[in-house]
């Protein structure tokens, strides 16, 4: 009787042993995910920058799914709840996310942080002279008469900007979380310093290219070619998913033939169909530059970011520009 007596009560102290450590762990982990603040992300480039300054003390969404070229997308119902949920909301901005100004207008959540990381950066102009001569010949047409934006939205592009949409995330961080604002503060340090060490690479390269003109598909280049003293001459404007008039086209092969432009550059998340029947007729080759709006799985996976895209975007001029 004693020994049966004794066998329950080492079981029943086995027993509470092992819940209480399994209680003990599972408390820990909702903690520390309760110690981490929430953000979500509108695209690629600022959940990339996000993750960069936040590390592991944010719990990190992108809004957008991957591989999804950002100019037309929005959010379901779904994704508008959970970006109420949020701490912090990042966005870029600058007409880059038409749809943010109708989420936040539905948002009740008043404690939410909402940084427009482009709000501080001198915005360069749209063009809007090839939607102009579209709307003459078909005046009904709403898709191309909104073709463009007022304002260029793809600042990032320039790693100096990009140091200023980092440093708007980073007291953003501090404001919603100041318990780990050192550790923000020291990201964005590290992260500042890089971009100086980017800078100066595309300055001392491209600076030697005897060649400034490049073709691209859409006008997403702007702020890294007044950097840099390049040109862009593009195909179509702002709106990556546009199509440009048969005159367009005239001009843009017009242009490749003078200028003697060996390399038409397109985007991996845009259709190749207009760059390769303008490569067909002049004889320019399609090579890629990735305006880092959407990021395809493959090279999420591969462990492509900000840094080793802008490097191969680097390379990729200084080849058609030889």
């Amino acid at each position: 009787m004693k020994r049966s007596i004794k066998r329950v009560a080492l079981l029943i102290g086995c027993l509470t042993f092992l819940l209480t450590g399994c209680l003990s762990n599972s408390k820990v982990g909702v903690q520390g995910d309760e110690d981490k603040i929430t953000v979500y992300a509108s695209f690629y480039t600022m959940y990339d920058f996000a993750k960069k300054i936040g590390g592991d003390r944010i719990n990190l969404t992108n809004v957008m799914p991957e591989g999804t070229e950002p100019h037309h997308w929005e959010p379901s119902p779904r994704d508008m709840l959970q970006i109420e949920k949020a701490d912090v909301f990042v966005y870029n901005g600058a007409g880059m996310e038409p749809w943010v100004e109708k989420v936040l207008g539905s948002i009740n959540n008043k404690s939410l942080v909402v940084v427009e990381t482009s709000r501080n950066i001198e915005l360069l102009q749209g063009s809007h002279s090839h939607d102009e001569d579209h709307e003459e010949e078909n005046p009904e047409d709403e898709h191309h008469s909104h073709d463009d934006l007022e304002y260029d939205p793809h600042v990032w592009l320039s790693p100096k900007n990009a140091k200023k949409q980092m440093e708007a995330i980073k007291d953003a961080f501090i404001k919603a979380d100041p318990a780990n604002s050192e550790y923000y503060e020291m990201n964005f340090n590290d992260n500042a310093e890089k971009l100086d060490i980017l800078d100066r690479e595309y300055r001392e390269e491209l600076s030697k290219c005897t060649k400034k003109d490049i073709v691209v598909g859409h006008q997403a280049f702007g702020y890294l070619c007044e950097e840099y003293g390049l040109k862009q001459n593009a195909i179509e404007g702002l709106n990556a998913d546009s199509e440009p008039t048969p005159a367009r086209m005239a001009e843009i092969v017009k242009f490749i033939k003078e200028k003697d432009v060996k390399v038409i550059f397109s985007e991996k998340l845009l259709s190749q169909k207009v760059p390769k029947a303008i490569a067909s007729e002049t004889g320019a080759k399609v090579e890629f530059l990735n305006p880092l709006g959407g990021l395809a799985k493959e090279d999420i996976d591969a462990g492509k970011e900000y840094f080793s895209i802008m490097r191969e975007n680097l390379e990729a001029l200084k080849k058609a520009l030889e």
